[in-house]
């Protein structure tokens, strides 16, 4: 049962999470049980506690309608320059608390649903997260729709109705287990099907050449069915669109030639093309060359190019005769969120050139106005090369057109340098190296007007290293747009007690403006303000820990320090680092167990990708070291491991405001930017961190001193590479990481099967491209200057306070506004929608008014 706030607590909270009012707490009230009687078909007596989420659910959503239609009309009436942000994943989490945060309703639902006699926390608790992604990139599109949103721009995601997302991870006997994410079983009350916006997409068949050009046909048909979900500015009316695409079968599917015989199997072989949309990839920085995820790029591409162009169509509709697409790229902007939706530049020359009957030349100066394109990573296994002979297969048409392109891509570059082939070899759209593959970074280059990187080393890297050679032929293409988070999720939603302190300290102007955060500099040795972020840490630390015994049954001591490494499990990323840290302090506690020791509870969470053998290997020996550790009594409560299931949206909001200590620990060169890390700093955590992605900014923000830097940068990863990488060496010459190595390597934590391990240390030794020795003994090292500092609470927090407060370049707002300024060609905007309540009149004088402008 909730507790009652008390009048100060309402006082404290009425600025961030909106007015309470006695009217708008008995409309809610009125509107839950309406939905639970009416939507829902329950009464009180026999309702469940996800019948209360969802009267919740429908009752909040009610207010959101009137905007999202009101937005709609006024993007129509205004008729804006449309953004459009292409990406295979968009990482929801949960919807209901952020839609209640941004509507400003927060305050009088938590009113609501306590008179009701119900708790607010419970219900939250049974919505499913929408897990549409797999980590980083996926999370970065779901922040970006809601800055895009809170900017006022007129912008839509698109993307897949996947109808299972990332599996859920259980750990069985310390491996990892996958589980079908049947997100959707319930129902989501948070999306709107629009059958009638259904559109054909088509596959195989052959390409006839006639004097009108060519025709694709003989093709197979899928229809692509849109589901609609809102996605809310932060208190200024804008809701906008994002529409995700699912696969249905046409209803003469396999029925209309030879089939005919068959009906029974031709209708369950309609499952053949709704798969499309059946489930989410689940590798992250991992290129899988499959036919089926083939079928998922080019489905959510065609399927959106047809939607753009017809909204384009449409919003010229005072002309008469042919519409002209002069003005296209004057009134559409695409971001490709990384290769997976390239298919798009092939397909908009398609739709041009073979449908509305535009020339060659005209119609790729439009289409590379139109795309800018957004680079993830630098790992070569991550690039997408496609086989030519599936796009052969899968998309005749469209391999003629890529070859197109790249014959005259290749004409301008034989132009300019003459004779040089190795060039010509190395810039090609088509790789002939082991099989002919289109390489699909080149084409999103060559077909874009705007390349980024997302941190400022990873867009230098992409310039100098990866795409040098495009990037001399064209210097002015390449940008760097550092990733951001969206601090009504990453702080409102997830810690408001520490947003509530910055609102008393600084107003609350920063939750738009997170640059104001740098107010707190000036309270960084106020006793009382250093107290009160203290407090909240230690509040939340406990909570944290409840969680944690509830879960996984452990005795957690919240005092100890919560040093936490939740992402993808990738050798990359080196969770291996980790843990050999965590087996030297282990075997350091053994041999001097009287010796002082500042506490730790160190908590590991990720998924890894169901093929990848050694990411599981290393989950289990997390889950081994673990075992050993948390049941040896000398040890005690002076150290803890706790491996973290099912790492996930909803999750991440629990652990990252409990956090003392965040570990972003990948080689120098390897995390394109890394958005955790910001989270992390945001919500009053330190930083351990290597010089890679967004660390480099973030030190530069907060100072290098406010920071635990440590171990090679990129230019002496560099070297290394030239000089070759010995792990032998460092493992002769530093006994502690030798004792670790020895340990792993002869069964000590896998005293069944001692050779458990031998692959792990065997790659350690032999094939390790991360260099995880070479930077041992600098991260051991940086680790004991951690534990002597959160020995001195005051200056700990200190430190933190420092760094919330220059943590305000991370907002996903900051990105987004530079991205619509520099590549996108469109101006946010703080002006307000009038609410659903105000008469149409308002919403065309404010239409006036942003065109005035």
């Amino acid at each position: 049962m909730a507790t009652p706030l008390t009048d100060q607590e309402k006082r404290k909270q009425i600025s961030i999470r909106g007015i309470v009012g006695v009217e708008n707490v008995a409309e809610l009230k009125k509107g839950f049980n309406r939905h639970l009687h009416f939507t829902l078909v329950k009464d009180r007596n026999i309702a469940t506690p996800r019948d209360y989420y969802f009267a919740l659910a429908h009752t909040v959503r009610d207010h959101l309608v009137g905007r999202w239609i009101r937005t709609q009309q006024f993007y129509y009436e205004t008729d804006p320059k449309r953004v459009y942000y292409l990406s295979l994943e968009f990482y929801m989490g949960r919807t209901l608390q952020n839609t209640m945060i941004n509507l400003g309703l927060q305050n009088a639902c938590d009113e609501a649903i306590y008179q009701l006699g119900l708790d607010m926390e419970d219900l939250e608790e049974m919505e499913e997260d929408a897990g549409l992604g797999n980590g980083g990139l996926g999370r970065l599109a779901a922040c970006f729709l809601d800055s895009m949103a809170t900017l006022g721009l007129a912008a839509y995601g698109y993307g897949i109705r996947y109808e299972y997302g990332i599996f859920n991870q259980k750990i069985k006997e310390g491996w990892q287990v996958e589980e079908a994410d049947d997100w959707l079983r319930h129902g989501n009350p948070w999306e709107k099907a629009r059958p009638e916006y259904m559109l054909p997409v088509h596959f195989y068949g052959r390409v006839e050449e006639s004097k009108e050009g060519a025709r694709w046909v003989d093709t197979q048909v899928v229809l692509a069915m849109p589901y609609d979900t809102p996605i809310p500015g932060y208190m200024n009316n804008t809701v906008n669109t994002m529409r995700l695409w699912s696969a249905r079968a046409p209803n003469d599917f396999n029925l209309k030639d030879f089939n005919v015989g068959d009906y029974i199997q031709a209708v369950l072989d309609r499952n053949l093309a709704e798969n499309i949309s059946r489930v989410l990839y689940p590798n992250d920085n991992f290129f899988e060359g499959k036919e089926l995820r083939l079928k998922q790029e080019y489905f959510v591409v065609a399927a959106t190019l047809q939607d753009i162009i017809r909204r384009f169509k449409i919003s010229k509709k005072g002309s008469t005769g042919p519409v002209s697409f002069d003005s296209f790229p004057e009134k559409v902007a695409i971001q490709l969120n990384d290769t997976h939706p390239a298919m798009a530049i092939p397909e908009l020359m398609r739709v041009f050139v073979d449908i509305e009957k535009l020339d060659w030349d005209t119609a790729w100066a439009i289409t590379k106005r139109t795309f800018a394109y957004t680079n993830h990573t630098v790992l070569p296994e991550a690039l997408e090369r496609w086989p030519v002979g599936l796009l052969e297969t899968l998309l005749p048409r469209h391999l003629q057109i890529i070859y197109r392109i790249n014959q005259g891509h290749l004409d301008g570059i034989g132009a300019l340098f003459p004779g040089d082939l190795n060039r010509i070899r190395r810039m090609s759209l088509i790789e002939e190296d082991g099989g002919k593959r289109v390489n699909m970074a080149h084409l999103c280059i060559v077909g874009s007007h705007a390349v980024n990187g997302v941190a400022e080393i990873h867009s230098n890297i992409i310039k100098n290293d990866v795409f040098r050679d495009f990037s001399e032929l064209e210097p002015d293409k390449f940008q760097n747009k550092t990733n951001g988070i969206t601090p009504r999720r990453w702080l409102l939603l997830c810690n408001p007690g520490l947003a509530e302190l910055i609102a008393e300290a600084i107003g609350e102007g920063y939750v738009k403006d997170l640059s104001q955060l740098q107010k707190l500099n000036e309270l960084v040795n106020d006793d009382a303000f250093i107290r009160d972020v203290s407090n909240v840490k230690q509040e939340n630390k406990g909570k944290f820990s409840q969680y944690l015994e509830k879960e996984y049954k452990v005795n957690i001591n919240p005092s100890s320090m919560f040093d936490v490494h939740v992402k993808r499990i990738h050798e990359y990323k080196r969770q291996l680092l980790n843990c050999l840290h965590i087996v030297t302090m282990y075997n350091r506690i053994k041999k001097n167990p009287k010796a002082p020791f500042v506490p730790r509870t160190v908590i590991i969470g990720g998924k890894a990708a169901p093929g990848y053998h050694m990411a599981k290997k290393i989950i289990k020996l997390i889950t081994a070291v673990g075992h050993v550790v948390n049941k040896d009594p000398v040890v005690g409560s002076k150290l803890k491991v706790i491996y973290l299931e099912n790492y996930r949206v909803s999750l991440a909001e629990k652990v990252i405001p409990a956090t003392d200590l965040s570990e972003q620990i990948s080689t120098a060169g390897t995390e394109a930017s890394g958005t955790g890390n910001m989270k992390f700093m945001l919500n009053g955590a330190l930083t351990i961190g290597t010089m890679d992605g967004a660390n480099v900014e973030m030190a530069e923000e907060a100072g290098e001193e406010n920071m635990f830097i440590f171990g090679m940068r990129v230019e002496d990863v560099a070297e290394m590479d030239v000089q070759g990488y010995d792990a032998v060496t460092y493992y002769n010459n530093i006994p502690e990481l030798k004792q670790a190595v020895d340990q792993i390597q002869g069964g000590f934590f896998s005293p069944g099967q001692p050779e458990l391990f031998k692959d792990v240390t065997n790659m350690l030794f032999n094939h390790d491209r991360f260099k995880v020795f070479a930077d041992y003994e600098g991260y051991i090292k940086c680790q004991e200057k951690v534990s002597q500092l959160y020995q001195n609470p005051k200056e700990w927090t200190q430190m933190v306070i420092k760094n919330i407060a220059a943590s305000g370049k991370f907002s996903s707002d900051r990105t987004i506004t530079d991205y619509a300024t520099q590549v996108w060609g469109v101006e946010p905007t703080d002006l307000k929608i009038p609410p659903p309540n105000e008469p149409r009149k308002a919403l065309e004088e404010t239409a006036r008014v942003l065109m005035e402008k």
